[in-house]
């Protein structure tokens, strides 16, 4: 079953939710209450992701977006502190990639190629600057088009200074389609690749 058919399956109300809530706190709360925001919509993500697990619907996909919000927290937390959400968020990645590699067109990738390139490496923690670039690579060879996979590959390259390279996947993340029913994630998504496809190329 290809990635376009998996894309068509329409996700249950409760995540769809999580993903406009997610919007809410990533693009329109104030940076001084993104943790708060981040915690409380964690755990009800957690909430979610078990009645999911129980039910044997849509699993992964519960899976990818309390990862996806645990990674908000994470960021949102800030120092070493942040290593247990990056950490939980890792964990349920990886069995969401067990469980269905392809749901929601390959994300667990996207996001576990950004949490190995943003957490630290070893001793401190498990960022993996080669294991990132592996992430990221498969979750464009399921999703070579879309906004998020490329976005995430873009700022990867810049950080390791492929700024050529990465201009040139920002320019495909701001030509990709956009998603129904995710206008909200779209726009904001479309301002952090304006910014760093700038920033990009004020290094070349």
């Amino acid at each position: 079953m290809g990635s376009a058919a998996f894309a068509a399956e329409p996700l249950p109300a409760d995540i769809v939710q999580l993903q406009h809530d997610w919007a809410k706190a990533n693009y329109h709360t104030p940076e001084k209450e993104q943790e708060k925001a981040f915690e409380a919509l964690a755990e009800r993500a957690h909430q979610i992701t078990e009645q999911h697990a129980q039910s044997g619907q849509n699993a992964p996909e519960a899976m990818i977006w309390e990862a996806i919000i645990l990674s908000g927290y994470a960021k949102a937390k800030g120092g070493l502190g942040a290593l247990k959400q990056a950490e939980k968020a890792r964990d349920l990645l990886l069995a969401a990639e067990k469980a269905n590699p392809q749901a929601l067109q390959g994300s667990a990738y996207t996001t576990l190629g950004s949490l190995h390139y943003k957490v630290p490496g070893w001793p401190l923690g498990f960022g993996d600057k080669k294991k990132a670039r592996a992430y990221l690579e498969k979750a464009l060879q399921i999703n070579p088009n879309g906004i998020d996979p490329n976005y995430f590959y873009a700022d990867f390259l810049s950080e390791r200074g492929e700024y050529e390279q990465a201009i040139q996947h920002y320019e495909k993340a701001l030509a990709a389609p956009a998603r129904p029913g995710r206008e909200d994630a779209d726009a904001g998504r479309r301002q952090e690749i304006e910014a760093g496809m700038a920033e990009a190329r004020k290094k070349l």
